[in-house]
């Protein structure tokens, strides 16, 4: 490969915006399905971001925390805080606790 084709490839591959996967455990105010909470969220998100993917994980007497994986620019400042300040005002969202922050 001549050296121009690698020059902008390494530019291109420069160019692209980083992100940041943020895992949250969202315990709920109340036993509920937690699609429907998930749907909720989905809605709140600001634009820049994402939900990847989500799980389920048991508490207690049938009460589940519902693990989210969101993706947002990782250099969007004051994201995060963002993030879970909309997620503390759905009244179906009792606690957020961030588990992990981490580059995608």
């Amino acid at each position: 490969m001549s050296k121009v084709r690698v020059h902008r490839a390494i530019r291109k591959g420069c160019s692209k915006m980083a992100q940041v996967i943020i895992t949250l455990k969202i315990y709920p105010t109340d036993i509920m399905n937690l699609n429907e909470l998930k749907t909720r969220i989905e809605k709140k998100l600001p634009k820049y971001a994402s939900i990847h993917r989500t799980s389920e994980e048991p508490i207690a007497f049938g009460l589940n925390a519902l693990i989210a994986h969101i993706i947002m620019p990782e250099k969007q400042e004051g994201a995060l805080e963002e993030l879970e300040q909309t997620l503390q005002k759905i009244p179906e969202i009792s606690q957020i606790e961030t588990v992990m922050v981490r580059r995608a």
